[in-house]
């Protein structure tokens, strides 16, 4: 009995329960999860083949035989089916026999080739109803223990980037600084870099997403260090800029107003302010230093489980941030021919406050 009661009240046996209170509303029988961060936040399953199906009567996951007796042991309370051939056509047998009628699917996460596998072993006797967003509306609001790993991720990305800086001398290749980056994540405990690690250097700066290349770094150059770590399955996202030699008055006064705009957006992000009202604060600063045109992309993103999830800070948006939302604000300011600037951090939501989870210094630094 208190086996079965320690399963009943594991955070992910809390979370299906909530999925579960969803489906009625949605008018299905049961939901197909088939994306691998909602499978691990509904059950704990870290394998990399599988489908959840989620309904009010129970929750099977099946997978293939490389993954049975992992499945089994990282999510209790969970049915493991084992495939016998290709996956959906297995998910489909399983439903068939199970008399699943009407299955909720995510039309961004099933695949035109999938969803015709599934209706051929349905025989056609289960109606497939497109279901967007159910896991991942629970997901936006992160539970204490959540934040508080994600805290921890924060913590570590910024001594990784604080370290990273103390490397950037004339000479020295974009490709080196990014290996050192996700060799220090990994001897921080890291198990991995949440995205691919950006460092620019001079001109590249301007590239938002600049990919890392053998390009050396020049003395009078601006540098973008933008970096995420995956510590204990959450992601951290990270944005610095550094200028190697004396900064001109142009890029002095620019740094400002990103800055600026920054502060801005981060004290807009409170519970109840839209997510539009939070890219607004950081575009309304950006405009009065007349440098809004240069800033081309939206201010922040959700974070957590993926290093892209909902709510997105973005013009237009909205819906209103709550406790528990963990969200990117990272405005920019890119200079074709010259270089970019953009600050990064991670921002929670609290009932009556917020809290920067990513703390290394933000004032220009000289090198």
């Amino acid at each position: 009995m208190g086996l079965l009661v320690s399963f009943m009240t594991t955070p992910f046996a809390k979370r299906r329960r909530s999925l579960q209170k969803l489906l009625e509303d949605a008018k299905i029988d049961a939901l197909l999860v088939t994306q691998p961060a909602n499978w691990y936040y509904l059950t704990g399953f870290t394998g990399e083949s599988g489908a959840l199906l989620v309904s009010r009567k129970g929750i099977s996951l099946v997978t293939d035989g490389r993954f049975g007796v992992q499945a089994r042991l990282e999510s209790p309370g969970v049915r493991v089916v084992l495939q016998k051939g290709a996956l959906f056509t297995s998910v489909g047998e399983f439903i068939r026999a199970n008399g699943g009628k009407r299955i909720g699917f995510d039309p961004g996460q099933l695949t035109v080739d999938q969803l015709r596998a599934l209706r051929k072993a349905t025989w056609g006797k289960t109606e497939w109803k497109p279901r967007a967003g159910l896991v991942e509306t629970l997901r936006m609001r992160k539970e204490p223990a959540e934040v508080a790993q994600m805290r921890k991720a924060g913590s570590l990305a910024s001594e990784v980037v604080q370290h990273a800086a103390t490397l950037l001398k004339p000479g020295i290749r974009e490709v080196e600084i990014a290996a050192e980056i996700e060799y220090q994540m990994r001897q921080r405990g890291a198990s991995g870099p949440a995205f691919e690690t950006i460092v620019a250097f001079g001109e590249r700066s301007a590239f938002p997403h600049a990919r890392p290349t053998s390009k050396r770094l020049r003395k009078n150059e601006l540098v973008v260090l933008d970096l995420g770590a995956i510590l204990g399955h959450y992601c951290s996202d990270i944005t610095r800029t550094f200028y190697v030699g004396r900064v001109p008055a142009r890029i002095r006064q620019w740094y400002k107003a990103v800055q600026e705009a920054q502060a801005a957006a981060i004290d807009a992000v409170k519970n109840g302010v839209s997510c539009g009202e939070v890219d607004g604060a950081a575009r309304q600063v950006l405009a009065g230093y007349r440098l809004d045109h240069y800033f081309v992309h939206s201010t922040g993103h959700g974070l957590g489980l993926e290093v892209h999830e909902d709510p997105r800070v973005a013009r237009g948006q909205q819906r209103r941030l709550e406790p528990g939302n963990v969200v990117t604000i990272e405005p920019g300011v890119y200079v074709e021919g010259v270089g970019g600037i953009r600050i990064e951090d991670d921002v929670a939501v609290h009932a009556d406050s917020s809290e920067v989870l990513t703390r290394a210094p933000r004032d220009l630094i000289e090198l």
